[in-house]
């Protein structure tokens, strides 16, 4: 059985890094989903894709694996930089602006 292990991204309505600390492991789906004829939902017959784990360590996620013989693939997360202005957010109420401040 096949799974990933990877650290979440922060979504679009988050504009700090909650919820992105932990690993999550989700197990890869063997089947495709198809399409019930009566109501036209989507199925699979396989349910270990709708099981997600957390671990706070990818180590913790990786000994989990190792122990239930899982083939896993490890994605690392891409860091971004921080934006750190030399006035931070008092700037942009700075007294002592030297241009004309506008929308």
């Amino acid at each position: 059985m096949r799974a990933r292990i990877y650290q979440p991204a922060k979504t679009a309505m988050q504009s700090g890094t909650a919820k992105t600390k932990g690993w999550v492991l989700d197990y890869v789906a063997d089947t495709a989903r198809e399409v019930d004829p009566l109501m036209g939902w989507t199925s699979s017959d396989d349910t270990q894709s709708q099981v997600r784990l957390h671990f706070d360590t990818k180590q913790a996620a990786l000994d989990y694996a190792r122990d239930k013989g899982l083939e896993v693939t490890v994605t690392d997360p891409k860091k971004r930089k921080p934006v750190i202005r030399a006035g931070g957010y008092g700037e942009n109420f700075a007294t002592n602006r030297r241009g004309a401040w506008t929308h």
